[in-house]
C-alpha cells in the first residue's frame, strides 16, 4: 500500500530533507508540498532555496506549493514547520482527521502525544488512541536527544541508569537555513543554543519512561546537559558520562551497546538501519565527517567507552562519545521511520479521510 503524503514547511531545511528522503520511498508518495503564504502558488523549484546534498527530485520540481491548511488530499502529513507556526497548524490537521508526524517541539511533551524513537519505545505509539481527535499527532525528539537516548537505552535495560551528564558539539545544519551567522560560526564555538539544554533534560525521561495504562511514567534519571554549536556541517557529537545502578566493567558497557537489538527489527522498516548502534574500538572514532552518514544517516555511533570515576564509584561510572546525524536520524529520517512503524502497526491506513 502506497500512502499519499504532504510535507508542511516543505521549503525549509527540514522540509527539503523530507523531500530528499521520501523520493522513491516504497510506502510513501509525495502528493502535496505546503509552506507559507509567500511561497504558495509557486512551483517548488522557485519557492525553495534548495540546499539538499543531492539535486532536487524531478518529481517535485514543478509541483505547486500550497498553503498549510487541511484539504491537501493526503493520507498523512510530515511537519517540518518552525515551532513558531507548528502548534496550531498541526492541531488543525489532526482535528480534520489527518495523522501528523512532526519534527517540531510544540507537542512533544503533551501527555497524549507519543515522543517516539522506534528502536526505544515503539509501544508508546498507543498514546494516539487517547488524543480525542479524528486524526492524531506523533512527534520525534530534539535532534540532540535522539543520539543520547539511543545510547542510553541499552544501558537502562541492562544495568539501570541513575544520572547522566552530556556535553554536545552540535552541527551548524541543526540551526536550519540560513542558520548561524558566518561571523559567529567560522573558527568559533557558540556555547549556547536556546532551549536545547532544557529539551535534553526533559525529553529522555518521557522516551525512556514506561507506558502505564494511558499515560507515561517518566524514567527516574537525573540529566545535566550543556550544548554548544560548532563549525561542523552535519553530525551532533556528544560526550556522555553515566552513573549506573549496578557495578559492571567497561567491556560490559561496550558489549551492551554493541549487541543492542532493535525491538522493531522484524518489521522490515525501510529506513531502519541494520545495526542501530555501532561501537568503535579505535579511540579516534566516531567523527562527524567520517561516520555521520553511517546506515544512511540513521545509525548511531559510539566510541571511547571507559571508566569515569568522577560521576560514579568504581564499576558504576562510565563515559563515552556518541554521534548521530542531526537532520536525518535527528529530524526528517527519524520522522519517516516513525511513520513506517505506525504503518506496520496498522495505525496508518488509506484512503484519505479529510487530508
Amino acid at each position: 500500500m502506497t500512502l499519499r503524503v504532504g510535507i508542511l514547511g516543505a521549503t525549509g531545511a527540514v522540509g527539503q530533507k523530507f523531500v530528499e528522503l521520501l523520493d522513491g520511498h516504497p510506502a510513501f508518495e509525495i502528493a502535496a508540498l505546503a509552506a507559507s503564504e509567500r511561497s504558495a502558488g509557486k512551483p517548488y523549484r522557485e519557492a525553495a532555496n534548495w540546499v539538499g546534498s543531492t539535486e532536487m527530485p524531478e518529481a517535485v520540481a514543478e509541483m505547486e506549493v500550497v498553503a498549510c491548511e487541511p484539504g491537501l488530499g493526503c493520507d498523512l502529513v510530515f511537519s517540518g514547520l518552525d515551532a513558531s507556526a507548528a502548534g496550531e497548524i498541526e492541531r488543525a490537521f489532526a482535528e480534520a482527521g489527518v495523522p501528523v508526524i512532526s519534527n517540531a517541539r510544540n507537542h512533544r511533551m503533551d501527555p497524549a502525544v507519543p515522543l517516539l524513537i522506534p528502536e526505544v519505545n515503539p509501544d508508546h505509539a498507543a498514546l494516539v488512541e487517547r488524543q480525542g481527535t479524528p486524526g492524531w499527532i506523533v512527534t520525534n525528539p530534539n535532534c540532540s536527544t535522539v543520539g543520547l537516548v539511543m545510547a542510553l537505552k541499552p544501558l537502562v535495560d541492562a544495568f539501570g541508569v541513575e544520572a547522566v551528564s552530556v556535553v554536545t558539539m552540535q552541527a551548524l545544519s541543526g540551526a536550519g537555513y540560513p542558520g548561524v551567522s558566518s561571523l559567529d560560526a567560522l573558527a568559533n564555538v557558540v556555547p549556547y543554543i536556546g532551549g536545547e539544554e532544557e529539551k535534553m533534560a526533559a525529553e529522555p525521561l518521557k522516551i525512556l519512561g514506561a507506558l502505564d495504562g494511558d499515560a507515561i511514567r517518566p524514567a527516574e534519571i537525573a540529566i545535566s546537559a550543556q550544548c554548544n554549536r560548532v563549525p561542523v556541517l552535519d553530525g551532533h557529537l556528544e560526550c556522555v558520562s553515566v552513573r549506573l545502578r549496578e557495578p559492571v566493567s567497561a567491556d560490559a558497557v561496550a558489549d551492551a551497546l554493541a549487541s543492542f537489538e532493535s525491538p522493531v527489527a522484524g518489521l522490515d522498516l525501510p529506513s531502519a538501519p541494520a545495526r542501530p548502534i555501532r561501537v568503535f574500538d579505535d579511540e579516534r572514532f566516531p567523527q562527524p565527517r567520517r561516520h555521520a552518514l553511517a546506515g544512511g544517516g540513521m545509525q548511531v555511533s559510539v566510541g571511547r567507552v571507559r571508566a569515569c570515576p568522577v560521576i560514579g564509584p568504581a564499576g558504576r561510572g562510565f563515559k563515552f562519545v556518541v554521534l548521530s546525524h542531526n537532520t536525518i536520524r535527528g529530524a526528517a529520517g527519524g520522522a519517516i521511520l516513525n511513520a513506517e512503524l505506525l504503518l506496520a502497526q496498522g495505525r496508518l491506513t488509506a484512503p484519505v479521510v479529510a487530508g
